[in-house]
């Protein structure tokens, strides 16, 4: 039976562990220049109708460096932009592909999709949810301080994709999880809700940043307009001054805190350039490890086999 990646929150704890370790593992051999092509055949399909940097390049060089290919489509190069249903288009790129990524805007696009196709669809980003991304999160915090468990991972900013993502996480993983959100900028309030009441360690939502990284190991930011909100931009800036990750704001975190920001950045916005250059960003390493995780997520989903 298929397997889909389309939220974190309908993966098992061991699910998590999985694609954890496969993918030290699968960054290990490209360290060493091991030749690993467990896909090798295979074809992945990349449906993208909102820009991308790092999620369309780390899938296409994972495909690439075991074995695979992947063909990039954007909506106005498939029938799909000129109408043609959800459903015939997942049934076709059945018969042709091994996989698919789609990065779109509604999360509802992403599950029709995968009801109808019958090959695994991973989603790579939609207005609501962004799971790739913290999996290779969670994945740099393990490689930085041992485990993600019993930590304190403070997000703060908008709350978008990748803040409803944390709570999913956090939902299902043991380590707290506090949002510092402006009023009327919170995350969506089903997945807040049913978060609070699954997570093993707590989900705490404040206003104020401040009290929110008060003891965090981990304070992570992203952009304070996504895409889709340009139009609220210059009125988002002021909302969100307040909640600049700044040396001043960090100064309430552990001294060793780690910084994490999912890029792309707006330096002097949502972060000072002397965080985000600092000794405790770790910003340029969990976008490596985007690549890894793809990977293992990949391996796992379209049948690789491990043979090592």
């Amino acid at each position: 039976m298929k397997k889909d990646l389309l939220t974190l929150y309908d993966l098992e704890p061991a699910s998590f562990e999985i694609f954890f370790r496969r993918a030290e593992k699968l960054k290990k051999h490209l360290e060493k220049g091991v030749a690993y092509r467990p896909l090798e055949g295979k074809m992945l399909g990349l449906i993208f109708d909102k820009s991308s940097t790092r999620t369309r390049l780390s899938f296409e060089a994972a495909m690439f460096q075991m074995g695979g290919m992947a063909t990039f489509l954007s909506r106005k190069d498939i029938q799909l932009g000129r109408g043609e249903t959800i459903a015939d288009t997942a049934r076709v790129m059945s018969r042709y592909l091994d996989g698919v990524v789609i990065r779109t805007f509604g999360q509802d696009i992403v599950e029709e999709f995968a009801r109808e196709a019958s090959v695994p669809v991973i989603n790579g980003l939609t207005d609501l949810l962004h799971p790739c991304q913290i999996l290779g999160d969670l994945l740099t915090i393990e490689e930085k301080t041992g485990t993600y468990k019993g930590l304190r991972i403070c997000y703060v900013g908008d709350g978008n994709n990748v803040a409803n993502s944390w709570i999913n996480a956090a939902a299902r993983l043991p380590f707290h999880l506090s949002l510092a959100c402006p009023e009327g900028y919170d995350p969506d309030s089903r997945i807040l809700d049913r978060g609070r009441k699954a997570a093993p360690e707590g989900i705490e939502l404040f206003r104020d940043p401040f009290e929110a990284v008060r003891g965090a190991d981990v304070v992570y930011t992203d952009v304070w307009a996504s895409m889709g909100q340009e139009e609220e931009a210059e009125r988002r800036k002021t909302v969100f001054r307040p909640y600049q990750v700044n040396n001043a704001l960090l100064e309430n975190a552990k001294k060793d805190v780690l910084v994490m920001h999912c890029l792309p950045a707006h330096r002097g916005e949502e972060i000072t350039d002397e965080v985000m250059d600092g000794p405790r960003s770790i910003v340029y390493d969990q976008a490596e490890n985007r690549l890894h995780i793809q990977k293992a997520v990949l391996e796992t989903l379209l049948g690789g086999r491990p043979h090592e």
